[in-house]
């Protein structure tokens, strides 16, 4: 039995116990879906134009969010990423840091922070008084904002090739003066490379996540005139919000062309537990979403990537009639030097067929490694 033979059926077979175990739990849960969901919006141009397939392939500072296990794996002492991207029309905004390095020969720790935010809302419900006149005075802006910091650390195991690595993951969700939530969350990984061939396996959320909300109420009640005052039944409660784990089994090959160039294949398969959604694969206790990523190569130099995934059934504006839409990516991508300069263009909402709101989304990433 070779190396490969037996990690790849160890990948396998630890993805479909974890799979297996949960849809019982998920069934039970009254926990809501899409808890959290900024971070699964994904990070890296590199990523992102690749239809964000990356949990077989992720060995730089990004794969503390992909994949921890390929931290291990990254070609530099050192690496960092950065990432801007803008998405519906520049209202939301969307930044992440990351950086890697080894502790030793076997194993190494990596820190990512993640912000999606929108900004300066204007807070119009003092605008106009009692009396009916208008005072632009009264008008305050806040904002909404989710923030992550996660800390990895990953290990290369006795098989050659095989690493595995976690993530202990802080979240805080902030709503202005309104409320705010703090969380805690473990991710866990593994990876396994052999003879041109990526195998990878995550696991995010894995005992769960819990986000604890506060909400103040005072500041909710505050500038309510009388017409108003009967909101202040709808005041919501402090709360807790569970996510439920989520798992993601890639498969990628990198081929050698002619005249250098090369060309990289890969397929994720994110499998859900929150319930029933509308993906290719669906049932009442896990849901599965394929995705494929493809990246060409010139010398290791240049780089023209593609992707394909997130697919949905989702209704028609016109006669309601249900149809199959997916999300598509392309990007492009120069290393020099240890400097990575990356761009991805991607339309990340998925919308009502017929409708023409949809905006795609330039995504812009810079990686540095270095000894």
């Amino acid at each position: 039995m070779t190396q490969f033979s037996a990690a790849a059926r160890g990948l396998l077979t630890a993805g479909a116990c974890a799979v297996l175990a949960l849809p019982a739990a998920a069934q039970s849960s009254k926990t809501p879906k899409y808890s959290n969901e900024f971070l699964n919006l994904g990070v890296g141009a590199r990523a992102l134009g690749m239809g964000k397939v990356q949990v077989s392939l992720a060995t730089d500072a990004t794969a503390g969010y992909w994949n921890p296990a390929g931290l291990v794996n990254q070609t530099h002492k050192y690496d960092g990423v950065l990432m801007h991207s803008e998405l519906f029309s520049g209202i939301v905004k969307n930044d992440y840091a990351a950086f890697s390095m080894p502790l030793d020969d076997k194993s190494a720790i990596g820190v990512s922070l993640l912000r999606l935010g929108v900004d300066n809302i204007a807070d119009t419900r003092a605008l106009v008084n009692e009396y009916g006149y208008v005072d632009y005075s009264k008008i305050e802006f806040f904002s909404v904002a989710d923030y992550a910091l996660l800390l990895s650390y990953a290990r290369k195991l006795g098989v050659e090739g095989l690493s595995v690595g976690a993530n202990g993951k802080l979240i805080y969700r902030n709503i202005g003066k309104f409320a705010h939530g703090y969380g805690f969350g473990i991710d866990a990984g593994v990876q396994y490379n052999h003879k041109g061939w990526n195998l990878g396996l995550m696991a995010r959320d894995i005992t769960t996540t819990f986000n604890a909300w506060s909400i103040n109420g005072d500041e909710y009640l505050k500038g309510l005139n009388s017409t108003q005052a009967n909101l202040k039944d709808e005041i919501p409660k402090n709360s807790t919000e569970i996510t439920l784990p989520r798992f993601v089994l890639g498969v990628g090959r990198r081929f050698e062309l002619p005249k250098q160039f090369s060309a990289l294949v890969a397929a994720d398969f994110e499998t859900t537990t929150d319930g029933q959604r509308g993906t290719p694969i669906s049932t009442k206790g896990v849901s599965v979403n394929p995705g494929v990523g493809v990246e060409l190569g010139y010398r290791d130099l240049v780089f023209l990537r593609g992707g394909a995934g997130n697919y949905q059934q989702i209704s028609s504006v016109v006669d309601q009639s249900k149809q199959w839409k997916g999300q598509y990516s392309l990007g492009a991508g120069v290393a020099v030097s240890g400097l990575r300069v990356d761009l991805a263009l991607s339309r990340l909402a998925v919308e009502k067929l017929g409708s023409t709101s949809q905006t795609n989304s330039l995504i812009v990433s810079l990686g540095y490694g270095f000894k």
